[in-house]
């Protein structure tokens, strides 16, 4: 079983890294793509957070352990592998690998994920990370935790597995939360259920309902999945509007 360290060690190779040329310590947000592997949308907002003043850092989970998107689609996208509590333990890594960076502000921290990326960040909401072995990590520690001050999750996937479906959430970032009415993978109202979970805790959170598809804003869209070029525009703005109003961002827009 890795550490948190570990953990990171595996990622960082496989973390894409966008940002100023600079190494003034800067709020961060880290991505999280969804089951089909790092696909090309997700660069885009990774553009839209340097245009706002963040360093954003795209972490390809699947590339860490040699599988390629063919493997994905296969085995985690039909739920046969790397569940989202499994996954957790990237987005503990990498938000502790991230925070020990000179160029990042540890104290302003974003966690963004898309579908199975929003569920492992969903997932992890849910541990006391004070057990040896929760999300899958030797020492897990809610402390590397504490910079995080946002979450931007789009169409996470919600079915059964889910934890955020039976576990109350047990710390409360600022959340903003997207639903595609027509998503074919979580409906509507169960997305809006698990949006929930966050409020109970008393997190600020917004919820977008999107009349879209699963993965409306990925190019490469495959039926039922429909790319809508507009709404992935919106949502990218919305994405940077929600950095620019994060604890943090007032301060590097002020230096």
């Amino acid at each position: 079983m890795d550490t948190v360290a570990q953990r990171w060690a595996r990622l960082e190779p496989h973390t894409h890294v966008f940002g100023p040329e600079d190494d003034r310590p800067r709020p961060a947000v880290i991505l999280f793509h969804g089951c089909g592997g790092l696909r090309p949308h997700l660069p885009l907002y990774a553009d839209a957070a340097v245009k706002a003043g963040w360093r954003a850092f795209v972490v390809d989970s699947y590339a860490a352990r040699g599988w390629d998107r063919s493997f994905g689609i296969a085995f985690v996208c039909t739920g046969m592998r790397f569940q989202g509590y499994k996954r957790a333990g990237d987005v503990l890594g990498a938000t502790w690998g991230v925070s020990q960076r000179p160029d990042v502000d540890a104290d302003s921290v974003v966690l963004a994920g898309w579908s199975h990326g929003s569920w492992s960040i969903m997932d992890l909401m849910t541990m006391g990370l004070l057990e040896p072995g929760e999300a899958g990590l030797a020492d897990p520690s809610p402390t590397v935790l504490d910079g995080v001050k946002g979450l931007f999750l789009a169409y996470p996937y919600g079915g059964p597995p889910a934890l955020s479906r039976t576990r109350p959430w047990v710390r409360a970032p600022r959340t903003l939360g997207v639903i595609s009415r027509h998503d074919h993978i979580t409906p509507a109202g169960t997305a809006a259920r698990l949006y929930e979970k966050c409020r109970a805790v008393g997190a600020d959170v917004e919820v977008w309902t999107v009349d879209g598809t699963h993965a409306f804003d990925e190019p490469t869209g495959v039926p039922p999945m429909r790319h809508d070029p507009l709404l992935a525009a919106e949502s990218v703005r919305r994405f940077r509007a929600f950095l620019e109003a994060t604890p943090g961002a007032a301060r590097e827009a002020a230096a």
